[in-house]
């Protein structure tokens, strides 16, 4: 593992508590990855697109999105949809990361672009699991394209 390069993870997610526990998760599981985090949909978009408060010391691109659907300003889906329907950071993977287990959030999760569709559990030994589970497919198993 060690000639793996560290991606940075871009966290889109509003709720205090489910960012705790993730960092928490992350943090557990010794991720090396630098992960950032916004509270809207809104900053998401402006994180990686370098607009608004991120248009003059511009964050590095994500190499994976974390991403939330109920979200204040935009929500996780408008979110998707820009992204996938930009010509250069439509390759960045992004993973819906939410509560909601509706069949139709998660069809059109998928057809809009998301890569993969994780239901947050609601204790912090399950959501370790997850992440320990995220970070050997992410690690190990994907090959994640760096965009330029």
């Amino acid at each position: 593992m060690e000639n793996l390069k560290p991606i940075n993870i871009l966290l889109v997610e509003d709720n205090e508590d489910d960012i705790l526990i993730i960092q928490r998760a992350f943090k557990k599981v010794k991720l090396i990855n630098e992960l950032y985090i916004v509270r809207n949909g809104q900053d998401g978009l402006d994180f990686v697109f370098h607009e608004g408060i991120y248009a003059q010391n511009k964050p590095p691109t994500p190499g994976l999105i974390l991403l939330d659907i109920n979200m204040p300003k935009l929500n996780g889906f408008q979110v998707l949809e820009r992204i996938k329907a930009h010509p250069v950071y439509k390759v960045i993977p992004v993973i819906m990361l939410t509560v909601s287990d509706r069949d139709k959030d998660i069809v059109r999760s998928y057809q809009t672009g998301a890569v993969s569709y994780i239901t947050k559990p609601m204790n912090f030994e399950d959501f370790v699991t997850v992440i320990e589970q995220f970070e050997i497919y992410w690690s190990l198993v994907s090959k994640i394209p760096e965009v330029k």
